[in-house]
């Protein structure tokens, strides 16, 4: 009999520990966000790296269980979850994922047509658009500072300041971030027709001049110590971002180039999906604050968008008609790298099969994710 009781304790014991014993309508709701996440990662191929590690981290985070000290949470100290997410807490991932964007950017087009980096200054209005909106909705300064990065498209950057600033809205200021950048084929087309006329969609932009060897290894540099002795904060961003642009441009270690753009950086980028993905876990993630982190995000970044496209159009009433700017391109000044490069180039063809934008929108492109870096070091130094 008293076999049988313990047994019977034993078996209690295990099924309180149970998901099924743990399971709230939220870690449901949670489960099939993850697997929208997915679906589009495989389906429709948006940004499938990240989308299907966030996706699937969000089914990790949110299988429910008894909090009883067994280190199995992300939230839970000495975890192996907790230790891989540290990488997030503590702002490593962001600076390697930059340091494996510079080993992988061509800064040719911009260096070429450096008006184009006016183009990059739209991230910008979303930013700040975004900070307003976030001041407006109640949060500290320190928390919009952080929610206000979403505005520049850039998941890199706002990991990298909600870690800083904000290190409770990490998870929600990174699935916002990077569902909107996701979500790029829907929102942007949309804008784009909207404010530019069938003639403006057509227009043919001069080919970008040769860019000599000499310049491509000088624009690392002078991009580092202009930048960065302006805007010290935003060091460990831009500082991975050119060096990883110098090992490219320099043509003598191209075995480690190669390592750092691709495995290097796929490594970290699974890494840090997976870990941002657990961190939704529900009893932690749904709150107020993160419904209202994803509507910030999703106006900031329609607001970045429309002020690109305006900006070249206001530029277009000053250039003669052989040197104008086709619109279509405004849309790359957000950080989305090469993702919103790509739209320019999607749309651009529907009009005309044979107008290649891809090589003149990927210079505000970068400018946006530098400029969005920037704006991150001036929030750190503004707002710690």
């Amino acid at each position: 009999m008293d076999f049988l009781s313990l047994l019977g304790d034993h078996l209690q014991t295990f099924l309180m520990h149970t998901g099924f014993a743990n399971f709230t309508w939220g870690h449901l709701l949670m489960i099939v966000t993850g697997l929208c996440f997915i679906y589009l990662a495989v389906s429709k191929e948006f940004e499938p790296i990240l989308l299907l590690s966030i996706g699937f981290g969000m089914l990790i985070g949110n299988i429910p269980f008894k909090e009883a000290g067994l280190q199995i949470g992300i939230y839970e100290e000495g975890s192996v979850l907790n230790i891989l997410y540290q990488g997030v807490t503590h702002g490593w991932y962001p600076s390697l994922i930059f340091l494996g964007i510079g080993a992988a950017t061509d800064f040719s087009a911009l260096i070429s047509n450096p008006k184009l980096m006016l183009i990059g200054a739209a991230a910008q209005f979303g930013i700040i658009g975004a900070y307003v909106l976030a001041i407006f909705c109640g949060f500290e300064p320190t928390q919009a500072g952080a929610i206000g990065i979403i505005g520049g498209a850039d998941g890199t950057s706002a990991i990298f300041l909600s870690s800083k600033l904000a290190p409770n809205l990490v998870a929600a200021v990174a699935i916002s971030a990077y569902a909107y950048m996701a979500l790029i084929p829907f929102i942007q087309p949309v804008i784009m027709r909207m404010l530019t006329t069938k003639q403006e969609r057509v227009i043919r932009m001069k080919a970008p001049r040769a860019v000599s060897q000499t310049e491509k290894i000088m624009f690392p540099i002078i991009g580092l110590l202009l930048t960065c002795f302006l805007v010290p904060p935003a060091l460990p961003l831009l500082g991975m971002l050119f060096f990883g642009n110098l090992l490219k441009e320099s043509g003598v270690t191209r075995q480690l180039t190669e390592t750092v753009r691709s495995t290097l950086s796929g490594i970290v980028t699974l890494l840090m999906g997976l870990t941002i993905g657990a961190a939704t876990q529900a009893n932690y993630f749904l709150t107020r604050s993160t419904f209202t982190i994803f509507l910030i995000g999703i106006v900031s970044f329609m607001v970045a968008t429309a002020v690109g496209i305006l900006l070249v159009k206001i530029f277009n009433l000053f250039l003669k008609k052989e040197n104008k700017l086709n619109p279509l391109i405004g849309n790359a000044g957000v950080a989305a790298l090469p993702c919103a490069s790509r739209i320019s180039q999607s749309i651009a063809r529907k009009y005309d099969p044979n107008n290649h934008l891809q090589m003149h929108a990927i210079g505000p492109n970068i400018v946006g994710l530098i400029g969005s870096a920037v704006a991150a070091g001036i929030l750190l130094g503004f707002l710690v």
